[in-house]
């Protein structure tokens, strides 16, 4: 037998609480408040607090990628930026980077039809790098892929590679046609 919850009033008086102080920016186009540590790495605030776990752990020396996001559109390592330097800034990780509507990216369709998937740990890192390599250069060239400071321990460089260049015709052929 449910027993009956007594009917709750508010109370006559409520105390106002001054806002928090904190880092405000954006992440896949919504605001957030950071009130916690301002040394935390962006990299544990996105897999640890927002669980946005696209972005990776891979290295302790800042040099393998996998945690690569867009900060203000540029590319940047999550694990050596600081909550206290983003405030105001715009970031952009692997779980931003397909449309409002779900639509895949570009760099997302091509890495599929391009099978340029082997564990796939470092992915994310080498989409976000990717795509600000196509921001920077619409048409790269195979050195220009190649210069991405992106590791893959498992050997997909070549099938990252006509991911992108499949990805940049298609960007190309689609800015053609509006």
């Amino acid at each position: 037998m449910v027993q009956a919850q007594p009917v709750q009033t508010p109370p006559d008086t409520i105390t106002r609480v001054p806002p928090r102080n904190g880092i405000e920016l954006r992440i896949n186009g919504e605001s957030y408040l950071h009130t916690g540590d301002p040394s935390m790495p962006l990299l544990w605030y996105l897999r640890d607090v927002l669980q946005l776990t696209g972005t990776k752990y891979g290295c302790d020396s800042t040099v393998c990628g996998a945690c690569t996001v867009l900060i203000d559109g540029k590319r940047a390592l999550a694990c050596a930026r600081s909550m206290d330097t983003l405030a105001g800034s715009e970031v952009t990780t692997v779980e931003g980077l397909a449309g409002p509507d779900g639509s895949l990216h570009a760099l997302q369709q091509a890495w599929i039809d391009e099978d340029a998937i082997l564990c796939g740990y470092c992915q994310p890192g080498w989409l976000m790098a990717a795509a600000d390599l196509l921001r920077r250069k619409p048409a790269p060239s195979d050195a220009d892929i190649d210069a991405l400071p992106n590791l893959c321990r498992c050997g997909s460089q070549p099938r990252i590679r006509r991911a992108i260049h499949r990805a940049a015709a298609q960007l190309q052929a689609a800015k053609g046609s509006k």
